[in-house]
């Protein structure tokens, strides 16, 4: 099926990676790579935190994101950068070989991977097989367009019921998909079985697009937004209660970017920086990736939003991302919050109007192409700016609902709400999680260092440990 070439891998990358592959063995095999005070302490066999040991009856679970970087993509020949992996069956096979043998020793709760080369038969089959002789229930998703790849999100059947599953498709310039999975906790949580505590969980698996030039930026922002709003049209379509949700995977953006920013304006903790009790200004601690412009970077991420946390309105926190895009353009042009103002003024007028508004979000960039924002976004930005409704936006209100924008909170209302409710709702719990411990491997990237003689992808593999607490 694969014609076989006469490309010889570099003798030396050959020997680096098989050293490190032996390295990686002795490691296994005496733990000597384990770090102390709060970290892992194996990383197989369930992922056991030290932190976990004040508390053995304690059950958790893990969550394992990988991008496993796709065969059809893997470049081999730095001088021929057509030379794909996907042309020599030995190799890709080999490597992926290697990659279910990890995942299989460290049997976490969930996997989510990305880049899974769906468009390879014998590869799928080994994914599927491998992980189902393991316990494992997966579900694959390809990207739109046949573009060769796409997401596999697999479950351990003795830990989760599957209640049901759902495919997004972004229909976007980049042919990107999001998997959602709705389980339920098993009778392995038995301390709170025959009880009424609720123990749901959504979890998310996407890939979002790479950001080639600034306007992809706003279409990956638009790709959190589709999924936040399916979240949201799921929950009330089942009428569903909150519950934890977990969103994984490959987000091509770090922690200064407005992904990042719209997530967590929304409540979602970055797993890693809560376990190591990083802030959000903390961006350069550690990394994940290494891109094909050879950068590395942080962009593997599982958020958490725990079902007791208050939100804003999605689509204040929308348009308050969009307005945060906005101030970081005209930033970027060296022009200040007066010169802003009048950027977004029309001729001969002392206040903004609609027209203006629209101009300027032209001249951007964020509108006037197929993947900019649509009329009906831009309508709904000027309805977040115009609170009163008089048409016109003077430089106070410019102020407050553009340039310093932070949106209206729901949160008191939502108090409200519970408030109101009868003894039964005030009764009923569910569950939520703490997260007990975080680490990504190669170990290197956790200081900022990407490691020359790591192999398996070009993303580093972050597993999380979370604790399930009883919410109110």
């Amino acid at each position: 099926m694969y014609q076989t070439t006469k490309f010889e891998v570099d003798k030396n990358t050959t020997n680096r990676t098989q050293h490190w592959w032996v390295e990686f063995g002795r490691r296994m095999r005496t733990d000597k790579w384990v770090k102390s005070m709060g970290r892992i302490t194996r990383i197989g066999n369930f992922a056991i935190a030290s932190s976990l040991k004040e508390n053995q009856q304690q059950p958790c679970i893990t969550c394992t994101t990988f991008n496993i970087l796709a065969p059809i993509y893997k470049r081999i020949n730095d001088e021929d950068p057509s030379c794909r992996e996907s042309d020599y069956r030995g190799y890709w096979l080999d490597r992926n070989h290697r990659i279910l043998e990890w995942l299989i020793n460290e049997r976490s709760s969930i996997i989510c991977l990305q880049e899974f080369w769906v468009g390879n038969e014998e590869l799928v089959s080994l994914y599927e097989t491998t992980l189902s002789d393991a316990g494992y229930v997966s579900f694959k998703l390809g990207r739109t367009n046949n573009r060769g790849d796409g997401l596999l999100i697999a479950v351990q059947k003795e830990y989760f019921n599957i209640l049901n599953y759902k495919e997004l498709h972004f229909n976007d310039c980049g042919d990107r998909v999001a998997q959602l999975l709705h389980v339920e906790l098993t009778s392995t949580f038995s301390q709170w079985r025959n009880s009424n505590v609720r123990q749901e969980i959504l979890i998310v698996n996407t890939h979002l697009l790479f950001p080639h030039d600034s306007t992809l930026s706003l279409v990956r922002l638009m790709q959190v937004y589709k999924i936040l709003q399916y979240i949201e049209s799921y929950q009330n379509d089942f009428q569903l209660k909150p519950m934890p949700i977990m969103l994984c995977g490959d987000w091509n953006g770090s922690k200064r970017g407005h992904v990042y920013k719209f997530l967590r304006s929304q409540g979602f903790v970055s797993s890693y920086d809560t376990a190591h009790h990083y802030t959000d200004a903390e961006a350069d601690k550690w990394v994940s990736h290494r891109n094909h412009r050879g950068n590395i970077c942080a962009v593997d991420f599982i958020w958490l939003l725990n079902p007791d946390k208050y939100r804003k309105l999605l689509k204040a926190s929308w348009s308050e991302a969009v307005f945060g895009m906005f101030k970081y353009l005209v930033r970027r042009a060296s022009l200040t919050e007066n010169d802003a103002f009048a950027f977004l003024k029309a001729d001969n007028e002392d206040c903004i109007n609609y027209s203006g508004f629209c101009e300027a979000l032209r001249q951007l960039n964020l509108t006037g192409h197929p993947y900019g924002l649509s009329d009906e976004e831009v309508k709904d930005l000027w309805l977040q700016a115009d609170v009163d409704g008089k048409g016109v936006l003077d430089y106070k209100e410019f102020l407050r609902r553009i340039w310093n924008s932070t949106g209206p909170d729901q949160s008191d209302d939502k108090k409200e709400g519970e408030k109101g409710n009868g003894s039964n709702e005030a009764q009923e719990q569910t569950i939520g999680f703490s997260v007990k411990n975080a680490v990504l491997f190669p170990p290197e990237v956790e200081t900022g260092r990407w490691p020359e003689d790591y192999s398996l992808s070009d993303h580093a593999r972050l597993t999380v440990v979370f604790s399930p607490i009883r919410i109110c």
